[in-house]
């Protein structure tokens, strides 16, 4: 499938961020309705719910949560949340891997899904992505 692309679920206006709120941006919502396109949340398919508290990566990146040397805790809650991420990094993956899509579209400033995420590092699914040869690209 050369022609389709894994975006974001929240760019394509579905209301799956942690507030409950999506991020429309008209082209994914374009591509979606066209079917050019194949939504998705890493969080999600983590298991966490919408809305959520804000979570953040602590002690590195998206590769050092992955290696086991960073965690995802939750802002308010000070819960730990590294497993679902960590899950949902490796669904994505997997999911990707089905349908081959020509580009991964990843909303930035995301503690899973930023590519530049925090002083130009990646985030989990981001890092899992990239990581398995994935081509991932940014929107803000």
């Amino acid at each position: 499938m050369a022609d389709i692309s894994l975006v974001s679920a929240c760019l394509c206006g579905i209301p799956c961020r942690y507030d409950g709120r999506p991020k429309p941006v008209e082209r994914f919502v374009r591509m979606l309705r066209s079917g050019k396109c194949v939504p998705f949340c890493p969080e999600r398919l983590g298991g966490l719910t919408t809305p959520r508290e804000p979570a953040s990566i602590s002690g590195g990146d998206g590769f050092s949560v992955l290696d086991g040397t960073a965690r995802v805790t939750l802002s308010e809650a000070c819960g730990d949340v590294t497993a679902e991420f960590i899950r949902g990094a490796e669904l994505s993956v997997i999911y990707a891997s089905s349908l081959d899509p020509e580009f991964i579209y990843l909303k930035e400033k995301s503690p899973s899904c930023g590519v530049r995420c925090g002083a130009g590092m990646p985030g989990v699914a981001a890092a899992a992505l990239i990581r398995s040869g994935f081509r991932v690209e940014a929107v803000d």
